[in-house]
């Protein structure tokens, strides 16, 4: 049974910050909990058994399985330290961190977590400033925000309809085949994780800009609606030229705006856009075709991509190559071992060109593997940008001695496309015309 949300007021959204053995934190000003006493200052979580234990200035202990910290007022805010962003991207790393709203503190799986809640409109603020940086243009911030948002609470219908229906299947797994795909069931705790699997979500700490507070504001409680239903909305970094179709990447059910989207103002010249073709995916992939996300507008990308997503420079087209020895190698750490690997061979294209099934062929066996990210992941240190990509094969006997794999975009590819997004905003489209580009036939809906 679907809630009705004609009335909804703004809801609250719990968020997964991090999960560690040691949880170090700081109260900036008076936090109370539900005893009523009042803390502030330094903090430090740890396990003990079942409970959790909080030392707050090396003195003070509060024991317990939950333990909530509520802000005495709206300014007051708390900090995590190394809080790990990116997390299995190629620009893994630790920052510390600032929030604002509720801290609760809960075991899950044996270890200490932090999960910061807060209203919607507020946690917006943040992943607007987070999935990109906080000076992007303004039409590509309200869009963000109306994705966003639509995204969210799509997410908590769904993950309400789970919990009357039951979970779904993710993965299946026989001698010679292994699919799996992520999606909802992997957070029982709360709403969303505060990373790339969800959205990013940094606090306070990136939001820097009036125009990422006044996008959220405008577009307060508006969403993205398609017969009558929030949208699920998605996004990417780079489609590569053409949107992927929903369920070619998560759990096979087809959303009608999440479809194939040619990411240009006029079809492409001299190109066969039936992308599962192969041979039409390979000129596609190889070629450089004219798209919104095709740029090289420094301007443009600074205000788009944080500080470290700007150490991708080649996204829109890229490539990498392995020697026979990395390629094994890495296939084995992965939990492939196939020996020797002889030829990787395309077995499914998605619409945008994007391998949904990769057969990997080896001395000691051969193994189908899918959907995109395990292919991404499966012949990465990381991820690959895309799975969007034809492979090359250098001569060599017995094997090939190089595998060099020529790709296209960055990300899963469905939805919105922010780099192609974004220069729509520097050529004059309205925030409004881009979620039409990116989600045909949805219209936008206020909410609350």
């Amino acid at each position: 049974m679907q809630k009705d949300i004609t009335k909804m007021k703004q809801p609250e959204i719990e968020v997964g910050i991090v999960t560690v053995e040691t949880i170090h934190f700081r109260l900036n000003g008076e936090f109370h909990t539900a005893n009523g006493q009042y803390y502030t200052g330094e903090g430090k979580v740890i396990a003990d058994g079942q409970q959790l234990v909080v030392s707050i200035d090396g003195e003070e202990e509060l024991v317990g399985q939950e333990i909530f910290f509520v802000p005495a007022d709206n300014g007051t805010s708390f900090d995590l330290q190394d809080v790990t962003i990116g997390i299995q991207f190629h620009w893994e790393r630790k920052e510390n961190q600032r929030f604002k709203g509720k801290l609760k503190l809960m075991m899950i799986d044996g270890l200490p977590t932090a999960i910061n809640i807060l209203p919607l409109d507020d946690y917006l603020l943040s992943v607007i400033s987070s999935e990109m940086s906080a000076t992007s243009s303004i039409a590509l911030l309200k869009a963000h925000a109306v994705i966003s948002r639509s995204w969210l609470i799509a997410q908590k219908e769904k993950k309400y309809q789970l919990k009357e229906q039951g979970t779904y299947r993710t993965e299946y797994q026989t001698e010679t085949e292994y699919i799996r795909w992520f999606d909802r069931e992997d957070h029982e705790y709360f709403d969303v994780c505060a990373d790339d699997h969800c959205q990013r979500y940094q606090g306070i700490t990136k939001v820097s800009t009036s125009s990422a507070r006044e996008a959220v504001e405008a577009t307060a409680g508006e969403v993205l609606v398609y017969e009558g239903k929030i949208c699920d909305t998605r996004f990417s970094k780079c489609c590569g030229g053409v949107s992927e179709l929903f369920e070619n990447v998560w759990e096979p059910v087809h959303h009608p705006y999440l479809t194939k989207v040619i990411d240009n103002s006029a079809f492409p010249v001299g190109y066969d856009l039936n992308l599962s073709d192969e041979n039409a995916a390979e000129k596609w992939i190889t070629g450089n075709p004219k798209a919104f996300c095709n740029t090289n507008n420094k301007e443009v990308l600074k205000q788009v991509l944080n500080d470290y997503d700007q150490e991708t420079q080649h996204f829109f087209r890229w490539e990498v190559t392995y020697s026979q020895e990395q390629i094994s190698d890495l296939l084995r750490r992965k939990g492939y071992d196939v020996g020797n690997v002889i030829d990787l061979i395309p077995v499914e294209r998605g619409v945008s060109g994007r391998l949904i099934r990769l057969k990997i062929v080896g001395t000691k066996k051969t193994l189908v593997i899918g959907k995109e990210l395990i292919i991404r992941q499966a012949l990465s240190e990381s991820h690959l940008y895309s799975a969007a990509f034809v492979i090359r094969k250098g001569q060599g006997n017995p094997y090939p001695e190089t595998f060099t794999l020529m790709g296209a975009g960055w990300g899963h590819g469905v939805g919105l496309c922010q780099i192609g997004a974004a220069m729509m905003s520097e050529q004059g489209y309205t925030y409004q015309q881009i979620l039409e580009h990116y989600f045909p036939g949805a219209k936008i809906k206020k909410r609350y």
